[in-house]
């Protein structure tokens, strides 16, 4: 994989939501005709399932692969799940989006995710997910996260071990969920932190930063087992420990010179965020988009007769009052989105909620 010729990072300040009506609503609709088969079986039964956009249309992601994602694509996740306390099945509806995926497949993952969702019949909780700021409750669907480079458009379906091409992977997580991304083979992308192991076919090196966790070292293990399985003891491993101040020069030397290329989110800054809430409205007339409170937040602010955007940070709910007017509701998903580009942290998780189907976490910003 690392010989392809890596397509252009997505600048998500393009991207927007104000696509229906477009030509790309057009696209969508006459691909899926008046039905889309994709649903026929979505949400009867408890479990996940997840189908990956391609050119238009949604297709079935398979089992195996669950968890296993391209930076160039865009996927839709439904994870379906009982209530201990209700008969009724409930659902979180995610979609999730490459740092590489275009605007396309990102408005078609978009659109479809909202087709599905009137399919459960408005039940479901609407997340959107992007690569490398994916929410906890997402990050809880799957017990390891894989993103991979590549997708749907490059041919790149599934990793292929005997490709044998050099490429380094970065885990990142706790015990609830570790995260595997390949990054660029850049030296200063190996850091203390965290877990790297540098795949080079017939060798294999797990490197252990000294801060990294016993969760991430763990599962690069199990990874590292994986690969060694697939390629029928051919491949050599051998696990390097910075702890023992060991950052030897034969494991850099398959590394490139340069600046870090992987990003990694501010911690800092989102913990020190101000909390803020607006009031999405058409009552005087015509659409209107208005500061609430900033700071201390009053749950007894959230008015059912209006949409209103609670940005808490790590994370944006757009929160849709029962009484709120047919053009509010199908308008909210839209401010929400463009308020969140014009944030200073635009690729946090955005989750549409339905006024009586809050999950806890929103009541943790009031």
């Amino acid at each position: 994989m690392a010989g392809l010729v890596k397509g252009k990072d997505y600048d998500w300040k393009d991207s927007n939501m104000s696509l229906f009506g477009s030509d790309l609503e057009k696209n969508v609709k006459k691909a899926s005709a008046d039905t889309e088969a994709a649903w026929d079986h979505a949400g009867l039964k408890v479990g996940v399932q997840v189908w990956r956009i391609e050119k238009f249309k949604v297709k079935h992601w398979a089992e195996e692969d669950h968890g296993k994602f391209y930076s160039g694509d865009s996927y839709i996740i439904l994870n379906t799940y009982k209530n201990p306390d209700e008969d009724d099945l409930e659902y979180d509806l995610h979609f999730w989006i490459g740092s590489k995926s275009t605007q396309d497949e990102y408005g078609t993952a978009a659109y479809k995710t909202v087709e599905l969702d009137t399919k459960l019949n408005d039940k479901p909780v609407q997340y959107r997910e992007v690569q490398g700021y994916e929410s906890d409750l997402f990050k809880k669907v799957f017990s390891t996260i894989q993103i991979w480079n590549g997708g749907v458009d490059s041919g790149f379906n599934h990793v292929k071990p005997t490709q044998y091409e050099p490429r380094l992977l970065h885990f990142k997580g706790t015990k609830k969920s570790v995260v595997c991304n390949e990054i660029d083979l850049v030296k200063d992308n190996v850091t203390s932190d965290d877990v790297f192991i540098l795949d080079l076919g017939r060798k294999i090196y797990q490197f252990n930063g000294k801060e990294s966790s016993k969760d991430e070292r763990l599962k690069a293990m199990q990874f590292l087992q994986t690969l060694k399985s697939e390629r029928n003891g051919r491949a050599t491993v051998e696990v390097i420990d910075e702890a023992s101040d060991r950052r030897p020069a034969y494991f850099f030397s398959h590394l490139e010179e340069g600046e870090a290329t992987h990003q990694r989110k501010d911690e800092a800054t989102l913990k020190s965020f101000e909390k803020v809430m607006f009031r999405l409205s058409d009552s005087s007339g015509e659409m209107q988009f208005s500061e609430v409170a900033r700071g201390s937040l009053k749950r007894a602010a959230l008015d059912s007769n209006d949409v209103f955007i609670v940005d808490g940070g790590t994370e944006i709910f757009v929160w849709i009052g029962k009484n709120a007017s047919s053009d509010e509701k199908r308008r909210a998903a839209e401010f929400g989105h463009k308020y969140a580009q014009g944030s200073d942290h635009p690729l946090v998780p955005i989750a549409n909620i339905k006024e009586g189907r809050e999950p806890a976490k929103f009541f943790t910003f009031f």
